[in-house]
């Protein structure tokens, strides 16, 4: 019989072993991938994006995938395990994960003023899955879109596009070099600027007259800087009675682009 060194090989103390199941893909783990359901899906159905660059997925979720897309977009077909590799630690993807296209870019002029129309500007709001809340918020009460600064925003993949469920591909997003010039920019186009601040004088609700309005949320910790906020056209503060004044930064979000709503009516 003959023998087979490579198999079981004494002398370098290796045996022979099978490959079974899927191979890991070798990538380092990173954030530039979208996970989860339905941010994938909103991401793959978005005709504004370019081609994938990949997209992996559990055997389940490729036929779920292909059910809904057809065959247009190769998927690697893989395990949990594996999709959890390129991922950042605790990532929850739900069997699928895609590296996007890109997305168009956005710039101020395509914000066009409109009564009632909604603008979101955020000063220095730094954590992913706040600017994702955030994001789905705006989606979900029609904002025109969202304005960061370049410098200091994550980027609308990784745990931002999770926590936006598919809002990503909703809302338009600019990213702009000066907060301050932005607003110079938008308030000679025809918009309004109203900055958050706790210690403004009036209320959003009386700030707001339906007009087309930026609304500018600082910080959690800081709030606005004093140099966005003099950019602003007037300062509004969210009323809170029951004397708690520490509000998340997306549930305030949500609660004026809320106020906001009703002041088109």
């Amino acid at each position: 019989m003959a023998s087979h060194p490579e198999r079981n090989d004494a002398r370098k103390g290796k045996k022979f072993r099978p490959q079974t199941g899927f191979r890991k893909p070798r990538e380092a783990p990173s954030d530039e991938w979208i996970w989860g359901w339905h941010a994938v899906e909103a991401a793959l159905a978005n005709d504004r994006r370019g081609a994938p660059l990949r997209l992996l997925a559990t055997p389940e979720r490729a036929r779920q995938l292909e059910a809904r897309f057809g065959r247009r977009t190769p998927i690697e077909p893989t395990d949990n395990q594996a999709i959890g590799h390129v991922l950042p630690q605790g990532a929850v993807h739900q069997g699928v994960a895609l590296k996007p296209g890109a997305l168009p870019d956005v710039d101020l002029a395509d914000f066009a003023p409109r009564p009632g129309a909604v603008i979101l500007m955020l000063d220095q709001v730094t954590d992913p899955q706040n600017v994702g809340a955030i994001l789905r918020s705006a989606a979900a009460f029609g904002a025109a879109g969202l304005v960061l600064q370049d410098r200091h925003a994550p980027k609308l993949t990784g745990a931002l596009a999770k926590a936006a469920a598919g809002a990503v591909e909703r809302t338009p997003v600019a990213r702009v070099v000066n907060l301050s010039r932005a607003l110079d920019e938008l308030t000679d186009a025809g918009w309004r600027a109203v900055g958050l601040a706790g210690d403004a004088d009036r209320t959003l609700a009386e700030a707001l007259d339906g007009a087309p309005t930026v609304l500018v949320m600082g910080s959690e910790g800081e709030g606005l800087r004093r140099l966005v906020a003099e950019h602003c056209d007037e300062l509004a503060k969210i009323p809170m009675p029951g004397g708690f004044e520490s509000l998340n930064v997306s549930n305030a979000a949500a609660i004026a682009l809320y106020e906001a709503s009703r002041s088109r009516g």
